[in-house]
């Protein structure tokens, strides 16, 4: 099935009628409804416009801001949105892969191994969100914008439980949500949320684009390459996520009675960036913790020091690329073992020409693995100077929030959606041949 064929109106409509692909996509929208509906449903005894100005001063939660969807500039009751579990999701990926006994539980442990490692993460998630609302809840006090306790008088115990409490069970609610998503719709229910997240700020951009030209501050030529440089980007980033280098593999031939098996020729993909964009999102975290957290406590004198040695050049770009390659490189070896697939190659008679299974064969493909993550890792530092360098030149500071991990994560998802729906189309082709 050539990948034109999904384009097609006709294919869109055999699409529709294929088996519980329906129910699958009402329910995804149903989802996306309710999270779009609880983001519009503010925290109470908050001053909005207070909050607005805090955001448009450029804060760093702006970064927060893009996972939950706009919910924490309005600071509605689901203002955490995913982030927490997304956070949490990725400490356990951490610990899988230096806790044997984990990681045990995730590649021994079959289904029961993968929901223990999933409940856990859960626990995590409601810990992480407990910490962070608990933070948010002072920040918000300290700043001024609790309307019945000034940041002068005496500490806010029941605001702050009251509205810890609800942010919790917001951010647990949305980690259900993104679980049915994922079970019983179309997609990876997290990402997918991210994803309309960003999708439901772009009218906002275009707005506060279109007022930076009328005021004078910008002109369309400049509003015009600045889009133009971004559709490059989306285009460089789709030939990104789908390049891979292709080994071939031979299987052995093997004769069992008078017939001949085996000896097919086929190959093994290393993918250009095996992370996707965890290593950005993962890089951007560690490198605005201090200066969130400085945020929450201004009189701790190194967090300040930090914070404003990563928040301005050259020492956020120096540091921000040598995280990415951290990390790049961290989340490709999470993915492909050189050792273990070629063990499992030589387990069933498989080989790569020119190469004796074993060690020769690891040793080949850590050798090819280093260096497609080396230029998955420049591809993405790149990645994530090229819209700095764009709103330095055309002056549109208005779609900074529209960068790279933004465009990455759309790219991604859009790419995983396209897949899926390939899946259930040559599933439905399947049906045909055996009705």
């Amino acid at each position: 099935m050539k990948r034109d064929q999904a384009l097609r109106p006709e294919v869109l409509a055999e699409l529709w009628q294929a088996s519980g692909l329906k129910f699958k996509i009402l329910f995804t929208l149903g989802m996306i409804f309710v999270v779009r509906f609880g983001v519009q449903l503010p925290v109470s005894g908050l001053d909005n416009a207070k909050i607005a100005d805090l955001f448009n001063q450029g804060t760093l939660l702006q970064f927060v801001d893009l996972f939950a969807g706009g919910a924490l500039a309005k600071f509605s009751i689901l203002a955490m949105g995913i982030l927490p579990y997304i956070n949490a999701s990725i400490i356990m990926q951490l610990m899988t892969s230096v806790i044997p006994k984990l990681e045990e539980m995730q590649k021994e442990g079959g289904e029961a191994g993968r929901r223990q490692i999933a409940q856990i993460t859960r626990y995590l998630t409601i810990i992480l969100a407990s910490v962070q609302a608990f933070g948010m809840s002072v920040w918000l006090w300290r700043s001024g914008v609790v309307l019945a306790h000034p940041p002068g008088e005496a500490f806010p115990v029941l605001f702050v439980i009251n509205t810890t409490a609800l942010l919790v069970a917001g951010a647990v609610f949305v980690m259900w949500i993104g679980e049915q998503m994922t079970e019983h719709g179309i997609g990876n229910g997290a990402s997918l949320l991210i994803f309309i997240g960003i999708v439901a700020a772009i009218p906002g951009y275009a707005k506060n684009t279109y007022l930076l030209v009328q005021e004078g501050a910008s002109n369309w030529f400049a509003v015009g390459l600045t889009l133009l440089s971004y559709l490059l980007l989306i285009v460089a980033v789709v030939y990104a996520s789908e390049g891979a280098r292709k080994i071939p593999v031979q299987s052995a031939k093997r004769q069992v009675g008078n017939r001949m098996y085996g000896g097919r020729a086929t190959y093994m993909p290393f993918r250009l960036n095996q992370g996707g964009v965890m290593p950005i999102i993962f890089a951007s975290s560690v490198l605005l913790f201090p200066a969130t957290i400085q945020q929450f406590a201004p009189e701790v004198g190194f967090l300040k020091v930090a914070a404003e040695f990563l928040t301005v050049q050259p020492g956020y770009g120096i540091f921000f690329v040598s995280l990415l390659f951290f990390f790049t490189f961290f989340y490709a070896s999470m993915v492909l073992n050189p050792q273990e697939i070629a063990a499992n190659l030589k387990r069933y008679g498989s080989y790569i020409p020119g190469y004796r299974p074993g060690r020769p064969t690891a040793e080949y493909l850590e050798k090819i693995l280093n260096r497609m993550t080396l230029c998955g890792a420049v591809f993405l530092s790149l990645l994530v100077i090229f819209p700095m360098l764009v709103t330095a030149l055309t002056g549109v500071t208005t779609l900074d929030r529209m960068g790279s991990t933004a465009i990455l994560i759309m790219v991604g998802v859009a790419i995983d959606l396209f897949n899926q729906l390939q899946t259930h189309l040559l599933a439905r082709q399947y049906e045909g041949f055996t009705t």
